[in-house]
């Protein structure tokens, strides 16, 4: 099968350029055409009705009768010849009372049509046998007291020969005219789509390992430039999205090689030294506490990538804020003890907020798990519940080591960690905070580090009011 359509757009939008251009010249001739033919028509019938005018003064009865019309008004015998007008003359019933000379024995419009000539000028087209095409005039006069239907004609030939010369003269220059545009045309569009070759050829280059590359013409106040700015911002973001993944990648395989060597390295020294089954159970006992660690960081990569896929649906129903802060804290009793934590929890019982239960709770415990994990032995962590305008303020503040000003910006990263006071032998994988920010934003909240640098964290998570949402 043959395919007629051109594959390059350039092509197209030329051919779609001429298209248009010889559709519209078209139109354009085709007006100029019929005004021109319009006006001639139109002068045609002016001089005619004139003519009509004069024939009506120079018709005359014979004493026998007979209609004449007078001939000795011209100064020239010959001038009569010049006046190319075809003259007929019936009777109201329809006979023939005159013709000119130049007429014959033709017919000048046949038998009178009802209301022809009366009141006015009658004015139509008709042919001639023999194919000519005449401009006629009709009109009743009356002439000795007796009604007679007189018709005038012109020839309209030299009208449309002068129309069948602007038409040939067209059909030549049309063509010319398009083949110019089409070559004019070409040419600007393979200048507008030039930019866009450029970035073609420029995205061809970019590869995973140079998403750092950026389209040309980013600049460029138009579309193209929009256009260029547009896929900039994308490369950028893909760019971005390249290295969390890289830098995710190689954090949680690191992540996981840390466990695995640990229980790895354990399991063969005790094949290596043997011993007593307290020994043994010591040994097993490390072990699982590396798994129940690998387990926790499976269970926190695996919720990050279900986070990032959108696979997660959060419910919708009522929660205590003060009742989940307080289910949260249970769990880390224990721990408490074992640190000599103070734990103080206060707020308003009837504040509550909408969301899922489950994922706040997780929130909640990855935060007190921070703070009791980082704060010294005999410290305090307060955990405050209040309104604050149309938002829940829930505010987690410790009494451990601190953050350095140049590491928060950077503290809900994955798996950063700050070298300063969260060093590797202190667990976790530096996931927790992340996994929270996740939560707190999917709730249509935020989460903020506030405090001084030393002496302590104040992390403040804000979300909305159940009572404002519910106005």
């Amino acid at each position: 099968m043959i395919r007629l359509r051109p594959t390059h757009l350039r092509a197209r939008l030329t051919l779609w350029f001429v298209a248009v251009l010889a559709g519209l010249l078209i139109l354009a001739w085709g007006g100029t055409f019929a005004l021109l033919f319009w006006q001639l028509r139109s002068q045609l019938d002016h001089f005619s009705i004139q003519e009509i005018e004069t024939v009506e003064g120079l018709l005359y009865f014979n004493p026998q009768g007979e209609l004449q019309m007078h001939e000795d008004y011209h100064n020239h015998p010959e001038s009569k010849d010049v006046i190319d007008r075809f003259v007929e003359v019936l009777s109201p019933e329809g006979s023939v009372l005159y013709r000119n000379e130049r007429l014959g024995d033709r017919m000048l419009g046949g038998r009178p049509f009802p209301g022809e000539g009366v009141g006015g000028y009658s004015v139509r087209s008709e042919r001639l046998a023999g194919g000519t095409r005449i401009r006629m005039v009709s009109r009743i006069h009356s002439l000795n007291g007796r009604r007679i239907l007189i018709r005038l004609g012109h020839t309209e030939e030299p009208l449309w020969l002068r129309l069948d010369e602007m038409l040939i003269a067209s059909m030549i220059v049309l063509p010319l005219v398009l083949t110019l545009a089409g070559f004019a045309g070409y040419g600007l569009v393979r200048s507008a789509l030039r930019p866009i070759e450029q970035m073609a050829r420029r995205a061809k280059e970019i590869t995973p390992q140079r998403l750092h590359e950026r389209l040309p013409n980013d600049t460029v106040n138009d579309e193209l430039g929009q256009l260029a700015r547009v896929f900039n911002a994308t490369l950028a973001r893909l760019e971005q999205a390249f290295e969390q993944l890289r830098r995710f990648t190689s954090d949680a395989s690191h992540e996981l090689r840390t466990p695995l060597a640990a229980i790895r390295s354990v399991g063969e020294v005790g094949l290596q030294k043997g011993g007593s089954s307290a020994e043994y159970r010591d040994i097993i006992g490390s072990m699982l506490e590396e798994v129940n660690r690998l387990t926790s960081l499976v269970d926190n990569l695996l919720t990050i990538s279900r986070a990032d896929a959108g696979s997660f649906e959060l419910q919708q129903v009522r929660i205590p804020m003060m009742q989940l802060a307080r289910d949260s804290a249970s769990l880390f009793e224990v721990m408490a003890e074992e640190k000599s934590l103070d734990f103080l929890l206060t707020g308003d019982e009837s504040i509550a907020v909408r969301g899922d239960p489950i994922f706040l709770r997780q929130a909640l415990v990855n935060m007190l798990h921070n703070a009791v994990k980082y704060s010294p032995v005999g410290g305090t962590i307060s955990v405050r519940v209040q309104r604050s305008g149309q938002e829940v303020t829930v505010e987690i503040e410790d009494s451990g080591p601190g953050v350095p000003l140049e590491d928060r910006v950077r503290i809900f990263d994955r798996f950063y960690r700050v070298d300063k006071a969260r060093w590797r032998e202190s667990g976790g994988a530096g996931l927790g905070l992340s996994i929270a920010k996740w939560v707190i934003e999917a709730h249509g909240g935020n989460i903020v580090l506030d405090g001084a640098s030393e002496g302590g964290c104040l992390f403040r998570i804000r979300l909305p009011d159940l009572l404002a949402a519910l106005k």
